[in-house]
């Protein structure tokens, strides 16, 4: 089984990024499962959202605490909340900054994870194709691209069943530029 954390804001899409994960691996023909965990429902609260992917029945319904892979969808919750608590030895992180891992206080999250570990400028990304700051869906063409867990058609086919169709193509032309630049090994933001 596969499982990602996904920290983020209300209102940054962390719920929807979890969904639309597990919507493309069941379009993979795999079992999976996403659920969010708030406090507070406001904007700009903290919010998690899982998601477990496997070849076979997902019988677990507890938190994720010990992810396969991390997003982080918002850089300002790194030094406010244990982030990363848990992620495998060998795990892969995904943090939303144009920023390097060294500028944001990282570095240390290399060790025994070399090519596993980026930062993404998804808010960037997500202005220049959607018009507004909503990483969830660079963020989801990153991961298919870092790890492999989905294919970016199916990301983008559970995008294009989520919204209509304006939103959709531009949500899916922002999922394609962030898998094009970790596909092509363009060192995205380098650790210095």
């Amino acid at each position: 089984m596969f499982e990602v954390r996904i920290h983020g804001r209300g209102g940054q899409g962390v719920v929807t990024a979890a969904e639309l994960l597990s919507e493309a691996a069941f379009h993979e023909g795999r079992h999976a499962q996403a659920f969010p965990s708030f406090g507070s429902e406001r904007t700009g609260a903290p919010v998690v959202a899982y998601c477990r992917v496997s070849e076979s029945p997902i019988r677990v319904r507890e938190p994720v605490m010990a992810p396969n892979a991390l997003i982080v969808q918002d850089s300002t919750l790194i030094h406010q909340v244990d982030l990363f608590a848990g992620l495998r030895h060998d795990g892969y992180v995904l943090v939303n900054s144009a920023r390097s891992l060294h500028d944001l206080g990282l570095e240390d999250l290399l060790q025994g994870r070399a090519g596993r570990v980026l930062t993404v400028p998804a808010s960037d990304l997500a202005r220049e194709h959607i018009g507004r700051p909503l990483p969830n869906a660079v963020l989801l063409g990153a991961l298919a691209a870092l790890t492999g867990l989905v294919h970016l058609p199916s990301v983008t086919g559970a995008i294009a069943a989520r919204f209509p169709t304006k939103i959709a193509d531009a949500n899916i032309a922002a999922a394609t530029a962030a898998y094009e630049l970790i596909a092509q090994g363009v060192p995205v933001a380098p650790a210095d």
